[in-house]
């Protein structure tokens, strides 16, 4: 047979080879990790933290891209929207699965029009006050709340986000009222609760703890199981009387739709290596994040139930769609 034409072929060969391998073959090209959240959230604050570990597990370069536009919906469109190459990731929190709850019309379906890679951890959810509310523990801002028959505001990232619905579950185990003032973010949010404009609201801890080392904010409980190593002085309010109210704001890393199962267990395997960083693992501690990384395939199944979960709390609370 001709050389030339054995050369040819290999050559095509070796092309089609390039252009059918995964796109973490080609180390030149950055990862884009999409968070359909503000800068400062606690989402943020752990993607940042865990950027150069990822970079580094991928074997490419991580560029993160907040989109926190109409209350997360933008960032996770983009990500609907982008190839299942591996390129494109997306950490995301509780938001996405109450969303479908509190949404009349949806541009995408939760989850089907997701890949589930990673259920990564949680992020303890404090009740904070501004310091001027009299009340210092549970007990307090239960009897302060119901003498006040409706009146306190509190304020949460946006409407049936998980912080809302995190003190929408507080007053209803409290079996108190109070007016709901909903912020574009959690940034506003905080401003205007160390402002004095609302009295109190629930807040991931990362973004509030700076706050309350300082006095600018108060906190009244962790709605954790145990007591947060980050901030070992504030009580869980199983400790104070309302063992029921116990608030997950898990983080999970996503991918566009379609992304093969190979591809699934390579990122899988780089947020397990990122997130066992013993530089990372500290930052995780100093904000108080809990790490545990699940399986790859329990996260789908882990999705649905949570839907179905908020889908009930969402009902409880009475919170209308819109």
């Amino acid at each position: 047979m001709n050389s030339t034409l054995l050369t040819r072929r290999s050559l095509l060969a070796g092309m089609a080879s390039g252009l059918a391998a995964p796109a973490f073959g080609q180390s030149d090209r950055p990862v884009r990790i999409i968070l359909p959240n503000a800068t400062g959230s606690g989402v943020d604050a752990i993607t940042r933290a865990a950027q150069q570990a990822l970079a580094k597990a991928l074997a490419h370069p991580v560029i993160v891209d907040n989109q926190p536009g109409a209350g997360g919906l933008l960032g996770l469109q983009t990500l609907t929207r982008s190839a299942p190459d591996g390129l494109t990731l997306g950490i995301v929190s509780n938001n996405v699965v109450i969303f479908p709850s509190v949404m009349k019309s949806m541009p995408f379906d939760m989850p089907g029009d997701f890949t589930p890679v990673a259920v990564v951890g949680y992020t303890p959810v404090v009740l904070v006050v501004n310091p001027k509310v009299p009340a210092k523990d549970a007990k307090e801002f239960v009897a302060l709340l119901k003498s006040r028959n409706g009146d306190m505001t509190f304020a949460s990232g946006g409407n049936g986000t998980i912080l809302h619905l995190a003190s929408e579950m507080f007053l209803d185990e409290a079996k108190a009222k109070a007016r709901h003032i909903p912020y574009k973010g959690v940034g506003p949010m905080v401003t205007d609760l160390i402002g004095g404009q609302v009295e109190f609201g629930t807040a991931a801890l990362p973004s509030v703890q700076g706050h309350l080392k300082s006095g600018a904010l108060r906190a009244i409980g962790v709605a954790t199981a145990q007591r947060v190593a980050a901030a070992p002085d504030i009580p869980t309010f199983a400790e104070q009387g309302m063992p029921n109210y116990v608030v997950e704001a898990w983080f999970a890393v996503v991918a566009p739709k379609g992304l093969p199962a190979a591809e699934v267990q390579r990122v899988h395997a780089a947020v397990v290596a990122a997130f066992a960083d013993a530089e990372v693992r500290e930052a995780m501690a100093r904000q108080g994040n809990v790490i545990n990384v699940q399986p790859a395939d329990k996260a789908m199944p882990f999705f649905r139930s949570e839907l179905a979960k908020y889908a009930q709390i969402v009902k409880k609370a009475g919170i209308e769609a819109q």
